[in-house]
């Protein structure tokens, strides 16, 4: 089963959520140098952390369509 985004593209469930995962990580770098800043700079942080949550969703939506839950 293939995601498709909005470009038309066809992208394995596997690929996207390893790309999510990198992008998760990519933020937690991000978010950490602002918030080492000496003026940080809330707002930034605050939508970088609400991405993050985003993609955290959708990285345990793809988890859950890689490996769905089997009843024996």
């Amino acid at each position: 089963m293939a995601v498709q985004f909005d470009n038309d593209a066809s992208v394995e469930p596997a690929d996207e959520l390893a790309r999510l995962k990198q992008e998760h990580r990519d933020l937690d770098g991000a978010i950490d140098a602002l918030e080492l800043g000496v003026i940080a700079d809330q707002l930034q942080i605050q939508r970088l952390k609400r991405r993050k949550l985003s993609l955290r969703d959708r990285i345990s939506y793809l988890e859950d369509q890689i490996t769905p839950d089997i009843i024996a």
